[in-house]
């Protein structure tokens, strides 16, 4: 009984997956495999369906329905580097080498310096409150402070700068 119901409805679940694959976004062999699992497992637990060709249709509309929607919650990896010349391998290495040396060289810097460009710098982005409550100076002197701190970076930086250029 069982061999000769699969055989009757493998044409009529042919059609009906390609019915509703075309409007679910997916391949009608998809939903061919996934309706003969559901049967299977049907089968496997003794309880086939009563109305199989009604069972199969609506068990192909349900997995249907389902394949879209799991088409819309799933977000595609980015396997895929962006195709952006400009930050390649190389371009990205230097960057961080930049990174690098402006760190080491905010870390030379005197006084409270290094503390106050560091917050500046900081990933969590704090404001200028909680960069003063941390350093312990007012939330006004910040500004001067910063402008002094820069003013002697850019002096400690200038002489690295000018000798990587090309001149002339």
């Amino acid at each position: 009984m069982t061999h000769e119901m699969l055989t009757a409805l493998r044409p009529l679940l042919a059609a009906e997956a390609l019915a509703e694959a075309q409007g679910s976004g997916s391949e009608a062999g998809d939903l061919e495999q996934e309706v003969w699992l559901r049967l299977l497992e049907r089968l496997a637990a003794g309880a086939p369906p009563h109305d199989p060709p009604a069972w199969l249709r609506r068990t192909v509309r349900a997995e249907a329905r389902r394949s879209r929607r799991r088409t819309r919650r799933e977000r595609p990896y980015d396997t895929e580097p962006v195709a952006d010349p400009g930050r390649g391998p190389e371009q990205l290495a230097l960057g961080a080498a930049r990174r690098r040396a402006l760190r080491d060289a905010v870390r030379r810097l005197p006084g409270r310096c290094p503390r106050l460009l560091e917050a500046l710098l900081s990933p969590q982005d704090p404001t200028y409150r909680e960069i003063a409550g941390e350093l312990g100076i007012s939330q006004g002197s910040l500004g001067p402070e910063r402008a002094k701190c820069l003013g002697c970076l850019r002096r400690l930086l200038a002489p690295e700068v000018a000798a990587r250029g090309v001149r002339g």
